[in-house]
């Protein structure tokens, strides 16, 4: 698997190995280590389509922060699982954004979630206008 892939159109792929500090005493993946995966996946997500946080935070003053969150556990993962995290933009807004994200082992779905991201002044912290630029990288202009 590359480092990171557009699977098919609109879903983006990211792998992850399953390492030994993630998991509890029986080798199965601690549950909240999952919420880990999916961050990496959208953060890489953005990566992909040229939005740097950190950058956006010290240009525009905006950052991203997780507003709600609903995940189901289908199966677990075990230690040295090749995993693949992928994410789709399922609604865009003005100044939040839904996504679906699973989480595959070898094309099996072990986890499901849908994500609201929303945009945020980061001395505010009050809701924000997504850039009209990254509304369009991400398809939602």
């Amino acid at each position: 698997m590359s480092p990171v892939s557009q699977s098919a159109p609109g879903t983006f792929t990211f792998p992850v190995r399953v390492y030994y500090e993630d998991t509890d005493t029986a080798g199965i993946v601690y549950y909240a280590n999952y919420l880990r995966y999916l961050e990496r996946g959208r953060t890489e997500w953005l990566r992909a389509l040229g939005v740097e946080q950190l950058r956006l935070a010290q240009e525009t003053g905006l950052v991203f922060a997780v507003r709600s969150l609903s995940i189901e556990y289908l199966k677990p993962a075990r230690l040295d699982d090749q995993l693949a995290v992928l994410t789709e933009l399922t609604l865009p807004g003005r100044a939040q954004v839904t996504l679906k994200q699973w989480i595959e082992r070898d094309g099996e779905t072990l986890v499901e979630a849908t994500v609201r991201v929303a945009c945020l002044d980061a001395r505010k912290m009050k809701p924000a206008a997504l850039p009209a630029e990254i509304r369009r990288k991400m398809g939602a202009e």
